[in-house]
């Protein structure tokens, strides 16, 4: 499932789109918001997909050196572990991935450069030598090496960076939070006798799902009123030098805060002050660390932020 970070990313990144575009369009905003979360839980499957295809590839690389006029020992005798990756082996044999990626039309087919440029970036690293020297098989050291493989090839590959930019605008930063749902993924299967790779689904739940609704609603419909609120704290600064995106950042922790009692206020804000390092300029966060935290105190003196739920009450 998408992460509650990635979800609200995606939700500012909706907003900006929204109010920067100038169309008048909440239903086809909203309606792209979902689209673009569905993009990143694509790309999530993806990833298992290249292992399988790195694997195919080997395999084919192998059969055809055997098939030479005139194989050497080495061709006749080839190492076949990675290719025979026993967890890239249940990837394969995964009957739910698969309908997945069939109903997703999910494929790097299109893309068989890209499979040979990772497959020979990994037949020289390091990570690749040491795995295929191993004297033993296990599922242990065959899952280890394809976890290995999610930081050092996956996500250091500058090939595979310009086919997702190619493929999706919507994978431009999305790349590392699939990394890490499928490391999730992999973490939690302990071999043949457990269950399969668990495939999260798009959501973790209704909720989830409702979360960001209700929020891109709740900075589309009060953003005026969130405004305000910034305003009345922002008087000694330049507001026409403030970035858009920390406004926009402000309005919607603001949003959270206030229209979602289920999360606690600490939580919310800290998370809007990771988000701001990576989406704005860089002493934003200090800003919007200063900024919030007024707005905060501003509300809770108002008795505006209502929380419910076990330990929430209070808070």
């Amino acid at each position: 499932m998408i992460s509650r970070r990635l979800l609200r990313i995606k939700v500012l990144q909706a907003a900006y789109a929204y109010f920067k575009s100038g169309i008048d369009s909440i239903a086809r905003s909203e309606k792209e918001l979902f689209f673009s979360i569905g993009k990143t839980w694509e790309l999530y499957v993806s990833v298992y997909l290249l292992f399988i295809d790195l694997a195919l590839y080997a395999r084919k690389r192998i059969d055809l050196a055997m098939s030479k006029l005139s194989p050497s020992h080495e061709d006749l005798h080839p190492n076949t572990r990675f290719a025979n990756n026993l967890l890239i082996n249940h990837l394969m044999e995964h009957e739910e991935l698969n309908k997945l990626l069939k109903k997703h039309n999910v494929s790097w087919s299109n893309h068989p450069e890209l499979i040979r440029e990772l497959y020979n970036q990994l037949v020289e690293s390091d990570i690749y030598a040491a795995y295929m020297k191993e004297p033993v098989t296990s599922w242990k050291s065959d899952k280890k090496f394809v976890l290995q493989l999610l930081d050092g090839l996956i996500l250091r590959s500058l090939s595979l960076d310009q086919v997702l930019e190619e493929r999706s605008i919507y994978w431009n930063d999305d790349l590392e939070f699939a990394v890490r749902m499928a490391e999730k993924s992999l973490k939690k299967f302990s071999g043949s006798d457990g269950p399969p790779i668990p495939v999260f689904p798009l959501f973790k739940d209704k909720e989830d799902k409702e979360f960001v609704k209700r929020l891109f609603h709740n900075i589309v419909f009060h953003h005026r009123e969130y405004e305000k609120m910034i305003d009345q704290h922002t008087r000694n600064w330049d507001v026409e030098r403030i970035a858009f995106m920390d406004i926009l950042i402000l309005k919607l922790a603001i949003a959270e805060i206030l229209e979602n009692d289920s999360i606690p206020t600490r939580v919310s804000f800290n998370e809007y002050i990771e988000i701001a390092k990576y989406y704005s300029t860089g002493k934003s966060s200090n800003f919007i660390n200063g900024i919030l935290d007024k707005i905060i105190q501003q509300l809770r003196a108002e008795n505006r932020i209502v929380k419910r739920g076990r330990g929430l009450i209070g808070e």
